[in-house]
């Protein structure tokens, strides 16, 4: 049996598992911290800040990212106290002046009643990538490729295939596409081809020898095909047809 811990969450006392996280456990409760770089089948990686907490233990008062802090007896945790408001709110300022034209920042920035960054004209940007390192550790952890990988430093510093060519070790799950949080990667199936144009690559999808339907890149299906010893034409024929 899981040995467990009770804390206080905005003064509310919690029975926790130990080992989980304080972003863990405030979502079983039902307690919303917002975050942009988070996916629960992925390692967190306390990239974009924004599940930033107050934390006091004894006598100690700080902040910490909540997808990385483990829960612990005793602990006590405030997700919306004015220091940690205070600083979320700097954070999505900056995210702002980043992202300018991105709806999701824009979203996010208006619940905290940012209308528009605080930064001179100048200095703002349209970019859509926040750089939270999701799709580069979904390649890696999840589909076990690394296609992509994170380059350069500071503000310089971004998602992309090696020697910024196209991805050749791209399979075209698209699994980068579905945990992008800010829809900075886009995937398009259209006549039989998808394309993942960040990543300079395009794949033949696979046609269902019973319906018709296009429904893989026949690169992905090969590639777990190979690794999992399955038969040759074991993908002819969809799921759903299955």
């Amino acid at each position: 049996m899981s040995e467990s811990v009770t804390l206080t969450i905005n003064g509310q006392k919690y029975s926790a598992e130990k080992g989980k996280t304080v972003l863990q456990v405030a979502a079983d409760n039902g307690i919303k911290i917002p975050t942009l770089c988070h996916h629960e089948e992925i390692e967190p990686y306390g990239a974009c800040r924004l599940c930033i907490v107050e934390i006091t233990r004894g006598t100690r008062n700080r902040i910490v990212t909540s997808c990385l802090y483990p829960v612990e007896e005793g602990l006590v945790v405030q997700t919306d106290s004015p220091r940690v408001v205070r600083n979320r709110k700097m954070l999505l300022d900056l995210l702002l002046a980043r992202c300018s034209e991105n709806k999701v920042i824009k979203g996010l920035a208006a619940e905290y009643g940012i209308e528009k960054p605080s930064f001179r004209e100048e200095y703002r940007e349209k970019h859509d990538c926040i750089v939270c390192g999701l799709c580069v550790r979904a390649c890696e952890q999840v589909v076990g490729v690394s296609a992509i990988s994170l380059v350069n430093r500071g503000i310089h510093k971004e998602p992309k295939p090696p020697y910024l060519e196209r991805a050749k070790a791209c399979i075209g799950c698209g699994s980068c596409f579905y945990v992008c949080p800010t829809n900075a990667i886009q995937m398009e199936d259209k006549n039989g081809i998808r394309r993942i144009d960040r990543w300079k690559v395009e794949f033949k999808l696979k046609k269902c020898s019973k319906c018709g339907i296009e429904w893989a890149p026949v690169a992905q299906l090969e590639y777990i095909r190979k690794k999992w010893d399955l038969p040759a034409g074991f993908f002819d024929i969809c799921p759903n047809c299955k």
